[in-house]
């Protein structure tokens, strides 16, 4: 929801800016009227909105559309918008002028609005998969050049791997192992988001989410995007063990400090980390199959932690961490009332 409202906002402004600017340019003189620019301005935001809609509606629910190749998926899109546009376009004369469908309306403005609707869906679909593809923050920061020169900032870092994900491609196949990764991916982005948390790369079956640390205030979001993660897939367990006959597990490591950000590359441009806190959150997620837990934060991560009842921080003490000469403090973290569950299953 959030990550749709900021575009909502932007795009019915900017209908209604095409609107207005449409019964400027084809409009007689003699229907230049407040009324009528009003009706165009509103009819311009409304139809933007229905365009956004529709493409928020064929991503969360055309995953039959997804899967066809990309020519025939903008092919069908098309046809879907003129369709969807068409129709609310007479819908929007009827309500907005208060009379019928006129035949001269719809040989000389209905086909324009057509056409101009459908043109200016062509920038809005290329920056939507833009952004699905390289992620908004990562294309607003280039086209910004924020990180042309490396840039210092203090983050935190979370590394999250599915568990077993050889075995089970030993088991099943890499091709199917593959479709599981990408249904695993896809489900846990809500959480991701929600808490503020963005994508930094997928690298196999391990995700890598950042977040930019707010000195100002203790926040706890980074955990709760873990736990959100959790509900998550055990909602969608019944699913995930009629597609792939399992439910996936995790284990994640999060910890804090700087890191050095710049952009890298010349054919293809990304936005790399550098610096030893990323070695250490690769470490601390590898160090849970050896400390038998699912979560494990650092020292650094821990102070930036608000007091909370709800969670039971357990301290591991000072580790030392495969790949790194100095001890890493290490706590394992989880929700209280799941500690509790534990307790009274083993009793």
């Amino acid at each position: 929801m959030r990550r749709s409202l900021m575009p909502a906002v932007v795009l019915a402004v900017f209908g209604l800016l095409v609107g207005g600017l449409f019964r400027y340019v084809f409009d007689q003189s003699d229907e230049a009227s407040v009324a009528n620019y009003l009706r165009s301005a509103l009819e311009g935001a409304a139809i933007s909105l229905i365009i956004w809609s529709t493409h928020l509606y064929l991503t969360a629910r055309g995953a039959w559309l997804r899967r066809r190749p990309l020519i025939v998926d903008l092919l069908v899109r098309s046809v879907i918008l003129a369709v969807v546009v068409a129709v609310a376009a007479m819908v929007l004369e009827v309500i907005l002028y208060g009379h019928g469908l006129e035949a001269k309306w719809i040989r000389e403005t209905f086909l324009k609005i057509i056409g101009l609707s459908l043109l200016l869906s062509i920038p809005i679909t290329t920056i939507y998969e833009l952004v699905r593809m390289i992620g908004g923050r990562t294309l607003f920061n280039v086209a910004l050049g924020r990180y042309r020169q490396p840039v210092r900032e203090e983050r935190v870092l979370l590394f999250l791997d599915l568990v077993g994900s050889t075995t089970v491609a030993e088991a099943v196949g890499e091709l199917r192992v593959q479709e599981l990764l990408t249904r695993f991916f896809f489900d846990i982005d809500e959480a991701i988001v929600a808490h503020g948390g963005e994508v930094h790369a997928y690298v196999g079956d391990e995700v890598i989410v950042t977040w930019l640390v707010d000195t100002g205030r203790p926040s706890r979001r980074w955990l709760d995007c873990v736990f959100a993660i959790e509900d998550r897939l055990a909602q969608r367990a019944d699913h995930y063990r009629k597609e792939f006959g399992m439910v996936p597990a995790f284990r994640a490591g999060i910890h804090a400090g700087p890191v050095v950000v710049g952009e890298c590359g010349d054919s293809r441009r990304q936005i790399a980390y550098f610096g030893d806190t990323m070695n250490v959150t690769a470490r601390l997620q590898q160090h849970c199959k050896e400390a038998n837990r699912p979560l494990l934060i650092s020292g650094e991560l821990n102070r930036l932690l608000p007091q909370a009842d709800d969670l039971v921080i357990e301290p591991l003490g000072a580790t030392q961490l495969r790949g790194r000469a100095a001890p890493v403090e290490v706590f394992a973290v989880a929700p209280a009332a799941a500690v509790v569950l534990k307790k009274s299953l083993k009793l």
